[in-house]
């Protein structure tokens, strides 16, 4: 298991892990409840974990790609239409943000 990224909050460290293993990637997040901590805890103490360490490189690709905006660009022109509204969503939502179905 290895450390692959150190995050400023526990949101960003289950934002970045839930896109690691959306990819298949098994991720976990370690010490987001020392968060009230912070101030006087290391800053790293909330953190993303890949548990597999044959899956680093993918996962440090795919956090790379992530934090350098290129995850959203390829999604942006990916955009769907709800199917219970017929609202237009972009492509890097999940659900509808008109009515909250969930993407086809």
């Amino acid at each position: 298991m290895k450390r692959i990224h150190n995050a400023r909050h526990p949101a960003e460290a289950h934002l970045i892990c839930g896109l690691l293993q959306s990819c298949g990637i098994a991720a976990v997040v370690r010490g987001e409840w020392l968060a009230g901590g912070f101030g006087e805890l290391p800053l790293d103490a909330c953190a993303v974990w890949v548990t597999d360490d044959r899956q680093l490189d993918e996962a440090d690709r795919l956090l790379r790609d992530l934090l350098q905006g290129r995850v959203a660009a390829a999604m942006t022109d990916q955009r769907w239409q709800c199917t219970r509204c017929n609202e237009f969503s972009e492509g890097q939502f999940t659900d509808c943000w008109q009515c909250g179905a969930g993407r086809p």
